[in-house]
């Protein structure tokens, strides 16, 4: 299946690998499939592409990349939701907004997006009692872009 995207142009995608938000996401309840696409060339930054609409893509990376110590509690509802029936089959993105210069970028992480890599289920959740931001820094703790440790 072919279909154009915001940031690669027209791509050749399987469909086995869509991802399916059964309610959308908050702000887009009418998108309901994306699919990830990667951005870098080292896999950390990646754009969940909607497959109905071209010019929405929103850039994600691990937050566990950024914040070592991000722990979450997924709450029953949503494991049910999408069908978890073990935590290695849980993928946990951040959804960036991303800065110029991009060393300002930020991560939305009280609002982590939710895959069962298994059956592509997804969901953006919105954590309840989080310490969490969501416009948290993502560069605090990694060496600046270029440097060398």
């Amino acid at each position: 299946m072919h279909i154009q995207t915001k940031y690669h142009g027209e791509v050749e995608i399987n469909q086995e690998e869509i991802l399916s938000f059964k309610k959308g996401i908050p702000g887009f309840p009418d998108e309901k499939q994306f699919i990830i696409l990667p951005l870098s060339d080292d896999g950390e930054f990646a754009a969940m592409q909607s497959i109905q609409t071209t010019t929405l893509a929103f850039v994600i990376a691990n937050p566990f990349s950024f914040e070592p110590t991000y722990d979450i509690e997924i709450e029953n509802y949503v494991i049910e939701a999408l069908e978890i029936k073990d935590e290695k089959d849980l993928a946990v993105y951040s959804i960036l907004t991303v800065q110029d210069p991009f060393e300002k970028t930020t991560a939305n992480f009280q609002a982590p997006v939710i895959i069962n890599i298994k059956n592509k289920h997804a969901m953006q959740v919105i954590l309840n009692n989080s310490n969490y931001e969501t416009k948290h820094p993502i560069f605090t703790n990694k060496m600046p872009v270029g440097s060398k440790g």
